[in-house]
């Protein structure tokens, strides 16, 4: 690895977020669906991980009032297991908090042992569960929670 970083998204990574997108996801985001979120949503807020020039992964969230809501959390195959997910996510309890959030909630199938494991060791608790959320994957969602941000 060379030296890992993490900045804040912009229009010109839009083709290699897709390509981590491609590979985390079975029902991956449209090129479209991130333009929208980077240049017309001003709720949104995204970083992504480099690894030297190399966008290795990048994570979002919408800020609605004074709570963090996660879109998506996403590193390449082959950088998982190093700490990237828990640095990112750090990086985006930081910038939530600066934007005044004081809660963080999120979405993850009771199937991704990996990302739930990142999410309670930081302080998430399970809160509930939306039924049939990944319904492409015929998966509900536990729905967490880390309040005092």
């Amino acid at each position: 690895m060379a030296e890992i970083s993490i900045r804040r998204m912009q229009t010109a990574d839009i083709d290699a977020v897709l390509a981590v997108e491609n590979q985390a996801f079975a029902t991956p985001w449209s090129r479209a669906a991130f333009e929208s979120e980077i240049n017309d949503n001003d709720l949104s807020h995204y970083l992504v991980v480099l690894d030297g020039s190399h966008i290795v992964g990048y994570a979002g969230f919408w800020l609605v009032v004074d709570e963090a809501h996660v879109t998506n959390v996403a590193i390449l195959p082959e950088y998982r297991g190093r700490k990237i997910g828990s640095l990112l996510l750090e990086h985006m309890i930081l910038a939530a908090k600066l934007l005044g959030a004081v809660s963080m909630t999120l979405e993850v199938r009771p199937s991704n042992t990996p990302a739930r494991r990142l999410y309670e060791a930081r302080g998430f608790v399970e809160q509930g569960i939306r039924p049939n959320y990944y319904a492409e994957l015929g998966e509900d969602a536990l729905i967490m929670w880390l309040d005092k941000l």
